[in-house]
């Protein structure tokens, strides 16, 4: 594909790109590269047909325009010298689409102070100022209750052979869930397109104290609030491996949450829903990992991964949705 580890990237003339080098990052549903140059860094990702089809990167890059050209701090797509954004790679499988981002500076900051918990709860709700209410020309995904619930059930139930135990109760509190859910006046909710992996993996914060966001892979459309609910599970990982207390948490959040209010509303009720698209997300990766087992090196998605992860959702359950 023209793409190999400290080589000079085959295709780096579309960008006019002078003495570039390149080394895989990241193997994963797509290949992630970076590219060095004397000066400057990108990111050069290669996106799996299966995983995501030429719509859909359309999709994430006009959104990606949208999100910088509205001033919000996030890794943005750069054009070729043509003006256009997908390279077409012949690859095994067939072709395979990659697109060239910029370098979000900086590094990941898994324990956040105060400053950066607001920073990142004020950058957020400049991106969802931004999407709320957007429609894009190319189509996501949407993340709507049938992608939430209905097809993570149903995708996953034949890897749960021998689990029916486990099954059992991921459908039924998964059911419950959605009917709590559907309580709530969700007209009233905030509605545009989510980043939908919300966690502090995906951001960087530089020199400086700048956030800069990256990876909208799972980006759809669906209710805002789904981006908190995904990074309270950051602060949950936390407690269960004890590195916080349940009280530690909770004002981090809180100091999050102050963040987001001070640049976007947030009702009541769309909080008080966070516990519940919270356990909806867990459920949505489930069907991530069965999806691309032994795709991507995915080599954990085992009977005792499986059993774990469900230990983790009962928890869940009990300290948020009782």
């Amino acid at each position: 594909m023209g793409i190999t580890g400290n080589r000079k990237v085959g295709g780096q003339e579309r960008y006019l790109l002078n003495d570039t080098t390149c080394r895989l990052l990241i193997h994963n549903v797509s290949d992630t590269y970076l590219l060095e140059g004397r000066t400057t860094r990108y990111i050069f990702k290669i996106y799996r047909d299966a995983h995501r089809k030429m719509e859909e990167i359309n999709g994430e890059v006009e959104l990606l325009n949208i999100l910088h050209a509205g001033g919000a701090s996030v890794s943005h797509p750069l054009p070729d010298k043509d003006g256009g954004y997908l390279q077409a790679f012949q690859a095994a499988e067939g072709i395979r689409y990659g697109v060239l981002f910029t370098y979000a500076e900086g590094q990941v900051y898994p324990a956040m102070n105060d400053e950066q918990l607001l920073q990142v709860g004020s950058s957020i709700a400049h991106i969802h100022n931004l999407t709320a209410g957007l429609r894009l020309q190319y189509n996501r995904k949407p993340l709507g209750f049938e992608a939430l619930v209905d097809a993570p059930l149903r995708i996953i139930e034949p890897a749960f052979s021998g689990l029916a135990t486990e099954y059992r109760y991921l459908h039924e509190t998964a059911t419950r869930v959605e009917r709590e859910l559907q309580a709530f006046e969700l007209s009233t909710f905030s509605h545009g397109y989510c980043h939908y992996d919300f966690l502090p993996k995906n951001f960087h914060f530089d020199a400086n104290g700048k956030v800069t966001f990256f990876d909208f892979d799972f980006a759809g459309e669906g209710y805002l609030v789904n981006d908190l609910a995904s990074f309270y599970v950051h602060f949950f990982l936390d407690v269960i491996h004890k590195k916080l207390t349940q009280q530690e948490a909770d004002h981090q959040f809180a100091l999050f949450v102050k963040g987001y209010r001070e640049r976007r509303p947030l009702s009541e009720a769309e909080r008080a829903s966070i516990p519940y698209w919270g356990f909806l997300f867990w459920l949505f990766y489930f069907r991530f990992y069965c999806e691309n087992f032994e795709d991507w090196s995915n080599f954990f998605f085992t009977p005792r991964f499986i059993k774990e992860r469900v230990g983790w959702m009962k928890t869940w359950e009990e300290w948020y949705l009782s």
